[in-house]
């Protein structure tokens, strides 16, 4: 829909005047959010960045509609048919825009984690840990083997005639073995590929979560370089407008040689920094499609951040990401499956006994002349009495193995708290540097709009506007960069505690069986991760003020007028 046509049909001109500059800007700003989505470039003079984003567009267009339905009624026909248009317009938009929030973004991160090679190599390594507790759990059944034989022996007997015997022989027969007692070495096995069988499976969820993440800084950051390259493209233009004014005056004659050079300059290094950004920009396409597997769309969406589930303080993020963390977790039984597996290495100092059964049929059996039939039922047992101190050294090898892999669970409870902790800590920062951000953005534009009007006049150097423009782009990748990074910190701390998945609605490739539900760490959990929060002094904002307060009445200055206060407001 060409909204610059449309523009003009349903601007209310019957309108009083005061209702017609309302009418015009309110529009004026709903036309600026249908040509940029949420996070895409929002035109500076109509509207402060960020704006939209936080109250959320459907909000503000039914705000927009409200408002041009509050228009006198005139009585002009084409006014009321121009009311419900606009109306009817808006409330559509609205809906469409509401119906497509956060789609892309939970399409991209579904697509990821169904295709991503980490994630199915982890499900099918914790597929190969599932057959191998079945491996395990088989020396618990007998064994049967069949054997059949056929060949000729020789031998030589001194006390038989004839002396030398030849003989041809067949046989075919059936053997069981039961194993009785192997000191609880397959009771260690069980358990111990039980466990292994359980990190895998944490492993797979927490490749899953981490994909997730990285889809989604990817989907990110898609659109975070797609914006500033159109602020840099943007940029380019204002600094090009202006090369090409000075140029022209230093030509007619009114203007100076070393203005034309400040001018070049400032516009290369405005072109340089869109080759920056665009070149910026191919790098995360292209870790977008590694990470999800196909190119990003063209159309985009910002949202409004995963704000629902967050924790409520740093000492509950911690909590949650030490209790919830998948990568803990694997940690845990990965330590709970070296504890068997040490455990069963004190079987070596036990004997094996072993129930077995055997029968046989054939010509000549064993080599015994016209032998057909043997039965035999026994129990043996075997026990090994002197290894070369090798079964010692095995026993005291696994007993570090268990130590490393508790100082790994800690290791990794460690990171993941730290994790958590920068993750739900840049969410509060950001926030507040957004408002920060903003008044800067809003501040230097009404100083660089006004600059520009003294230059015009001679009461502004170039140098003071080049720098000016420079101050009004940097401001806006600042706010930009922010804007994303705070979703991407959402993102994180829903990554760090195993519930990003579950906030974008994602569904994990089906594994079956899966651990208990009540599955916890016990007395295995981190020996040596205490849930604190990291303690940061600083000093507030009021104090901060009162030292700015004293520190300028320390300094010698001159007392302002009447008429000097006068001239400064002018």
């Amino acid at each position: 829909m060409d909204l610059n046509r449309l523009y003009p049909i349903v601007r209310p001109r019957p309108c009083p005047r005061g209702h017609a500059r309302r009418g015009v800007a309110k529009f004026t700003t709903f036309a600026s959010i249908l040509r940029h989505p949420v996070g895409g470039p929002v035109d500076q003079g109509t509207r402060a960045p960020g704006v939209h984003e936080k109250l959320g567009i459907h909000s503000i267009l039914l705000h927009e509609a409200r408002v041009l339905a509050s228009f006198p009624n005139t009585g002009s026909s084409a006014m009321t048919v121009s009311r419900a248009l606009t109306f009817s317009l808006l409330i559509a938009t609205s809906t469409a825009a509401l119906s497509q929030t956060d789609d892309p973004l939970k399409a991209a991160a579904q697509k990821a984690i169904q295709t991503n090679p980490e994630v199915t190599a982890r499900f099918n390594a914790f597929r190969a840990a599932s057959n191998e507790v079945d491996v395990a759990r088989g020396a618990y059944y007998p064994r049967v083997d069949l054997n059949a034989d056929v060949g000729r022996s020789r031998d030589s007997i001194d006390t038989r005639s004839p002396k030398d015997q030849s003989l041809s022989r067949t046989g075919v027969g059936v053997s069981l073995t039961q194993l009785l007692w192997d000191g609880q070495l397959t009771q260690s096995e069980v358990s111990r590929f039980g466990h292994a069988r359980s990190s895998r499976y944490f492993e797979f969820i927490e490749a899953t979560e981490q994909t997730a993440l990285e889809a989604s800084r990817a989907y990110y950051d898609v659109l975070r370089f797609r914006r500033l390259v159109l602020l840099a493209e943007d940029n380019y233009v204002q600094h090009k407008v202006s090369h090409d004014q000075i140029q022209n005056r230093f030509k007619a004659g009114v203007g100076r040689g070393v203005d034309v050079e400040q001018a070049a300059a400032r516009l290369a290094l405005a072109e340089t920094n869109l080759s920056t950004e665009t070149a910026n920009l191919h790098d995360v396409v292209a870790r977008y499609q590694r990470v999800v597997g196909e190119a990003p769309p063209a159309q985009l969406t910002l949202g409004a951040g995963l704000t629902q589930g967050m924790p409520a303080s740093a000492s509950e993020v911690q909590t949650q990401a030490t209790l919830r963390n998948a990568g803990i977790s694997a940690a845990v039984e990965n330590l709970r499956a070296l504890r068997s597996q040490s455990e069963g290495q004190r079987s070596a100092f036990q004997p094996r006994v072993e129930a077995r059964a055997r029968g046989s049929e054939g010509h000549n059996l064993n080599g015994l002349q016209d032998q057909r039939r043997e039965a035999a039922a026994e129990v043996v047992l075997s026990w090994n009495l002197f290894n070369g101190g090798s079964d010692q050294a095995r026993v005291r090898q696994f007993a570090d193995l268990v130590t490393q892999a508790a100082d790994l669970r800690d290791r990794t409870c460690r990171d993941a708290r730290q994790t958590a902790s920068i993750a739900f800590n840049d969410t509060l920062k950001l926030v507040e540097q957004l408002r920060y951000l903003e008044r800067n953005v809003v501040a230097i534009e009404r100083a660089r709009d006004a600059y520009r009007q003294q230059f015009e006049i001679g009461q502004r150097s170039l140098l003071d506007l080049l720098n000016a423009e420079n101050e009004v782009y940097t401001a806006r990748r600042a706010y930009a960069n922010a804007e994303h990074e705070l979703r991407i910190a959402y993102v994180r701390t829903h990554a760090a505690t195993n519930t990003l998945t579950a906030a974008l609605g994602l569904s994990r490739i089906d594994t079956g069986a899966l651990p208990d539900d009540n599955w916890n760490a016990g007395d295995d959990a981190a020996a040596r991760c205490p849930i604190t929060a990291a303690p940061l002094a600083t000093t507030s904002r009021e104090e901060l003020d009162a030292r700015a307060k004293a520190l300028s009445e320390a300094r010698p200055g001159v007392t302002p007028t009447p008429a000097t206060k006068a001239q400064v407001a002018r």
